[in-house]
Parts: C-alpha cells; structure tokens; sequence
C-alpha cells in the first residue's frame, strides 16, 4: 500500500469518527423534546456538533485528494458502525444484536451502490440554470417529504432523514460546480460573479438544511435515521451525476441490477435499525444501608 493510499484512509477514518461524534452529539439533543432552533443555539454541545460535522466534511475532502473515490467513500460509511457504540457508551446500554446486524446489512448495500457509481470526469458540473433546476425540485421534495413526516408518528425521523441526505447530496454536487467554476474548469466557461454566488449561497442553504434536518430526525432514535441519511446522500448525488454530469452505472445492465440488489440490502438494515429495541445494561443489586434495615419492635416490659 503507498503512502497516498494510507493517507486516505486515515483521513477517511477521522472523517467518519468527527460525522459519527456529531451525529451522537445532535441525538443527545434531540431527546430534549423541548429544545427548538433557539434554545439549540444556546447550547455547546450543538456547536460542537456543528464544528464535528464541518471538520468531517473537510476530512472527506482531504482524502479523495489523496485516495480515489472507490477507496473513500466505503469508509465514510462507517459513520454508522462508530455511532453505535458511542450512542450505547453515553446511554449506558449494550448495542443488540439486531442494531449490528441492520449496520452491518446497511453497510454492505450502501458499499455495492457505491462501487457501480463513479465520479464525473474532471471538469464536469452543472450549468448555471441546471443548478436553478435541481435546487427548485429539491426544495419542492424536501417540503414535501418534511410534510409527510410530520403526518406520520412513526415515519417522521425517517422522512426527515431522507430529507437531509438528500439535502447534503444536492449541497455536494452544487459544491462541484462552485469550485470547478472558481478554478475557471467549466466546460462552457466559469460563471458570472454573480452566478457563482447565487450557487454559493445554495450550497450553504442546503448544508445548513441538511443539519437541521437530521436533527429533526434523530428525534426518533438516532441508528435508523442515521442509515437513512447516509444512503440518501450518495443516492441524490448519484442520481444528479447520472442524469446530468455523464456518470453512469459500471457494468452496464450488470451494474443495475446491483445497485438494485444493493438498495435492497441496505433497505433491509434500515428496517432492522427501526425495530430494533436497545437493550438496557444490567441494573446492579440493591444494597441494603443500614438506615434500611426494619427496626426491632420495642420489648414488652412486664410489671408485677
């Protein structure tokens, strides 16, 4: 393994520790039933999670300098692995078996629809007016979605879920435009000042979307939501890339059919993850203080 490589995974490694200490940290919040946006912003844990998220974020991106897609991104999905354990360790409780095993299954779908899809060729983003599009459509599903989770009491922390991955995801293609556009690599050229910051201040608006809303979802327990999220956001960026950016499954019908397979997979950990019951730790035995023991009934005294 060369140096470059070994660096990657590192850096791929800290990336999904900082999104899983992050995401740990906005589910310790969220069973606060009571904490709205402003009571959240008064609080130093929510900042800490937001700094853990943004220094996730640059992690990632530092390893996909150093390490290829195909390398990277799997590892990013360990997100869900770490913040297992971390969400027992601060509840005091044990991960069940069933939590394992949805991981495990989420892990592995998310990994095969990962592997059949491939980064756009450099240079390759989005015009300025398909930029408008997506960010149009999008805005459109996640009030739709946002709209269908609050009708539901089961589905809500997995509608907002989707809701955020898919915000993160449009956040992560918008991302390759800007930069691509302030390196002067567009194909048709950069765009105008004006452009590159109306597209800037997208990005910003779906990432600070995106946080919230899995926030909002991790009102629900944090492991399904978590799963949700994760596959949403390769997906929307998946889905963009392929429709618009020239990306395309590998191996053709092959590759289909896997990607199908694999949204099958990671489904089915999903819905483990929703049903599965936290197990307690083990409640330790009642000491008995001497303050506790009965107290002796006072002798009778028998008088002549």
């Amino acid at each position: 393994m060369n140096q470059s490589a070994l660096l990657a995974i590192l850096l791929s490694l800290a990336s999904a520790a900082g999104y899983a200490l992050a995401a740990v940290g906005q589910s310790r919040l969220a069973a606060r039933s009571g904490d709205g946006m402003g009571q959240l912003l008064t609080r130093p844990l929510w900042w800490w999670a937001v700094g853990l998220n943004a220094a996730g974020a640059l992690l990632h991106v530092a390893a996909l300098h150093y390490g290829p897609l195909t390398l990277v991104q799997p590892l990013g999905a360990l997100t869900l692995v770490a913040a297992l354990p971390l969400s027992a360790y601060y509840a005091r409780r044990r991960v069940t078996r069933r939590e394992w095993r949805g991981a495990a299954w989420t892990l592995a779908g998310l990994t095969g629809l990962i592997a059949v899809t491939g980064p756009a060729s450099p240079g390759d983003a989005l015009s300025l007016s398909e930029a408008l599009a997506i960010a149009a459509a999008t805005a459109l599903l996640l009030a739709f979605l946002v709209r269908a989770g609050a009708h539901s009491s089961r589905g809500t922390g997995l509608g907002h879920a989707t809701a955020s991955g898919i915000a993160s995801g449009v956040a992560s293609a918008l991302t390759q435009t800007v930069t691509a556009s302030l390196s002067r690599a567009l194909p048709g050229g950069p765009l105008p000042w004006w452009g590159t910051s109306l597209v800037a201040v997208l990005v910003a608006t779906f990432a600070v979307g995106g946080l919230l809303l899995s926030q909002a979802a991790y009102r629900g327990g944090l492991a399904a939501p978590l799963a949700v999220v994760n596959i949403a956001n390769p997906a929307a960026a998946a889905v963009i890339g392929v429709a618009l950016l020239g990306e395309s499954f590998h191996g053709g019908p092959l590759g289909w059919l896997t990607a199908a397979a694999s949204a099958a997979v990671a489904a089915r950990g999903v819905i483990m993850l929703t049903g599965a019951i936290p197990a307690d730790l083990p409640a330790p035995l009642p000491t008995v203080l001497p303050t506790e023991l009965p107290t002796p009934e006072p002798a009778v005294r028998i008088t002549a």
